[in-house]
């Protein structure tokens, strides 16, 4: 079961956060209105966020992928999620709609509940909030706080942690998406992370969703050509890969 209590934040972040109802508006707003269904996936620990891997090398043990805990085709993720992070993804079949949801120039909100080594303290929530420099620059202002150990299920394998020194929770709600950005500022400002788990994107959220276990719900969006519609390439220019279903 999940359960975390919610706070109040600033108005100024008001702005920057879309919400479910304002996304389907611009859908509807821009054209005649079809249906896309969008794919709620609760990934677990150590599952690639792709669905096929390189093969494993002589020794090594292969690496567990979307394909093993989904099978509809022809559907791709709406961003990243790391492969030591848990917690909500989202992928669809519409590349309209995938574009809305990973693009960075939408700042679609994320919400991470993040377990860190020590009892992190309000100067650390501050400078968090604030915005912290990393090798990549400034993040900008986002939504911090520290909140009590969520009920959550048991990570397999267990979270290594010391017994000399103590763990905290905090609840962190960025609007970017850099690459390991979460764990690299909590490591900043000196709390480094032992899990992470995205909670929400935008208006979808864990809530209901065991691990290993997705939920389908329907969008309302515009009727585009189907050229639009194909998924969104990666940076290398190649369309996400994706292993046939069985």
């Amino acid at each position: 079961m999940l359960s975390v209590e919610h706070g109040i934040y600033p108005e100024l972040f008001k702005p920057a956060f879309s919400t479910l109802s304002s996304l389907c508006f611009q859908f509807l707003r821009a054209g005649t209105a079809s249906m896309a269904d969008l794919i709620l996936f609760n990934k677990p620990f150590q599952v690639l966020c792709q669905f096929t891997d390189e093969p494993a090398k002589d020794g090594q043990k292969r690496r567990a992928t979307l394909a093993d805990w989904i099978r509809i085709p022809n559907i791709y993720p709406a961003g990243r999620l790391d492969y030591d992070s848990e917690g909500l993804l989202l992928l669809t079949s519409d590349g309209a709609l995938q574009h809305r949801i990973a693009s960075p120039e939408q700042k679609m909100p994320k919400t991470y509940w993040v377990q860190v080594e020590g009892d992190i303290c309000a100067s650390a929530i501050d400078q968090l909030a604030a915005g912290v420099t990393l090798k990549d620059g400034r993040t900008r202002a986002a939504k911090a706080r520290k909140m009590d150990e969520p009920e959550l299920w048991p990570r397999v394998p267990p979270v290594r942690q010391r017994n000399t020194v103590p763990t905290s929770w905090l609840e962190l709600t960025i609007t970017e998406g850099r690459n390991r950005q979460v764990r690299r500022m909590t490591a900043a400002v000196g709390f480094p992370t032992l899990r992470l788990i995205r909670y929400r994107i935008g208006d979808w959220s864990l809530d209901g969703l065991e691990p290993g276990k997705y939920r389908r719900i329907p969008v309302n969006l515009p009727t585009t050509p189907k050229s639009a519609k194909r998924p969104i390439p990666t940076k290398s220019g190649k369309t996400p890969r994706r292993r046939r279903s069985s």
